[in-house]
């Protein structure tokens, strides 16, 4: 064999080992980091998941993170036009079903990150009002009205389901998940009447005395797993990054306590930060054996 020949398999060897070592850590053949589109919606526990997402990507995988924030209707269109790549925060069987629906062949489903989720109208404890159907005699007490949040969330289509079911004479006040804490919190110090949209994991049961309304009529279905969905192609183009987020599971003490870190902090990443150096092990346990 001639030396140039020689010379050119060993370049070609190099190459290839430099463009393997540049996927492996987040980083593109030409040293580039690769990035990472992550959708998500303002609420608590998709909050929190995503910014824990993004460092342990960045810090920990060599990725670089781009975040999207918008109401679910919009993540999902961006999802299955390949606009977002990931969303951590969709609900199954029931709450976001129509979307799976709707996007069949588009999305894909790399399984669950956090079982035994929960909808349903939510009031103080201290409330006299046990159950959905008994709403209607203490409309005087919360003004008609039910304290929403953003309008496409699929809490809210059950939540009109609930006011038909039950013949409620109450209207859904659209807001947000942030606004909705907000009014829960003003007439709790006042000890009223108020109920709300509300779902577990959320850092609001760790604050404050609550209770989900009895639903009998099964307006709101039974509890859910939340999980983690991403355009069609990614677990191709991304394997390692796909990996990673089959294995990002939390049990109920993990996700609320970094949902209280992001609450205590104003800074969602360096809260998301500061909780992973606490739980090392467990975010380790997540990063693909090649990233280690």
């Amino acid at each position: 064999m001639s030396f140039k020949k020689i010379i050119s398999i060993l370049c070609i060897t190099v190459l290839a080992t430099l463009a393997l070592v540049g996927c492996s850590s987040g980083k593109s053949p030409t040293g580039e980091k690769e990035k990472i589109k992550i959708g998500y919606v303002n609420w608590a526990e998709g909050v929190a998941m995503t910014n824990l997402a993004k460092v342990a990507l960045e810090d920990k995988m060599g990725y670089e993170v781009e975040l999207t924030l918008g109401e679910p209707g919009m993540i999902f269109t961006s999802l299955s036009d390949g606009n977002v790549d990931a969303f951590l925060d969709t609900w199954l069987p029931l709450t976001h079903d129509d979307y799976i629906k709707k996007y069949e062949g588009k999305i894909e489903d790399l399984g669950y990150n956090y079982e035994n989720a929960r909808i349903g109208l939510v009031v103080p404890e201290y409330s006299d009002i046990n159950s959905i159907e008994d709403l209607n005699e203490f409309k005087d007490d919360l003004d008609g009205k039910i304290i929403g949040i953003d309008a496409g969330a699929g809490i809210m289509h059950a939540a009109t389901e609930s006011i038909k079911d039950y013949g409620l004479d109450y209207k859904l006040i659209e807001g947000s998940g942030p606004a909705m804490t907000t009014m829960l919190k003003e007439a709790i110090d006042k000890e009223k009447d108020i109920v709300v949209t509300g779902w577990k994991p959320h850092w609001k049961f760790a604050r404050w005395d609550l209770k989900f309304l009895d639903d009998p009529k099964n307006s709101f279905g039974e509890s859910e797993n939340i999980h983690t969905f991403t355009r069609a192609g990614f677990k191709e183009d991304m394997p390692e990054v796909a990996e990673f987020f089959e294995n990002f599971i939390l049990d109920d003490d993990q996700l609320g306590s970094l949902m209280g870190k992001l609450e205590e902090m104003e800074d969602g990443e360096e809260a998301a930060r500061e909780w992973m150096k606490e739980n090392e092990d467990l975010v380790n346990s997540w990063i693909p054996k090649e990233s280690k």
